[in-house]
């Protein structure tokens, strides 16, 4: 009887959310560092359609945001797969 008042206890600490802490910290990194990827990789358009802007071809739009974006989604399978740590 008392082993399974004890199961109960523990499913029900972890009835609460899928991941721990630590993964959501992660996770909300993740996503700030693709947000930042995704500013980095617009504007470069021109005000006028008629003229053509050589903007869109800085180095930052191809080469810096792209590798933004693949850290960061890297970043956010990390922060799911990663195990939480057990503080018991």
């Amino acid at each position: 009887m008392a082993k399974k008042v004890k199961e109960a206890k523990a499913v029900k600490e972890n009835a609460g959310f899928a991941l721990g802490r630590e993964n959501y910290k992660l996770m909300a990194i993740g996503f700030a560092i693709i947000v930042l990827g995704f500013i980095l990789l617009s504007g470069g358009g021109s005000d006028d359609p008629n003229v053509f802007s050589e903007d869109i071809f800085n180095f930052r739009r191809l080469t810096v945001a792209p590798i933004l974006l693949l850290i960061g989604f890297t970043f956010e399978i990390y922060a799911i797969m990663k195990k939480p740590k057990d503080d018991k």
